[in-house]
């Protein structure tokens, strides 16, 4: 399924096709537990795709080791992946991050932490929100990474 026949879905399609840490954190803007996401510390090469629809969001070199306690990337793999939203829930000021292609949460984005990356941003996702495609698996299938 294209990533853009998978944003068509209704909600209860979601329901079905999303187990509910998924749904929870992709159509409702949850959170998962910090340090518990598979791609934490992860540095396989490949690309993070959107885990509800496909689209591929962030490439393995843009991420980096931010140490708090989710998977950290300094830059999505093209502005137009990604859309943002101001967040004022939790008492605070964010930027919320979705996937342009079917509006699900992936995290938020924060700037000037001083972390020393290119951009100085730290796009901070819910492993639950992305599937990692892994270099030499898109290799194989003679898709280029």
């Amino acid at each position: 399924m294209s990533p853009e026949a998978a944003a068509a879905r209704t909600d209860a399609q979601w329901r079905q096709v999303l187990n509910p840490v998924e749904y929870q954190v992709l159509r409702q803007a949850g959170t998962e537990r910090p340090h518990t996401g598979e791609y934490v510390d992860t540095t396989t090469e490949g690309v993070y795709e959107c885990r509800a629809c496909g689209a591929e969001l962030f490439r393995s070199e843009t991420k980096f080791a931010s140490h708090c306690g989710w998977p950290s990337f300094f830059a999505p793999l093209a502005e137009d992946r990604v859309r943002y939203i101001e967040d004022t829930t939790m008492g605070m000021k964010r930027v919320e991050v979705r996937c342009a292609t079917c509006d699900s949460h992936l995290g938020h984005v924060f700037e000037g932490e001083g972390y020393g990356t290119p951009t100085d941003l730290r796009y901070c996702m819910n492993s639950v929100s992305l599937r990692l495609v892994p270099a030499e698996a898109a290799e194989g299938s003679d898709a280029t990474v």
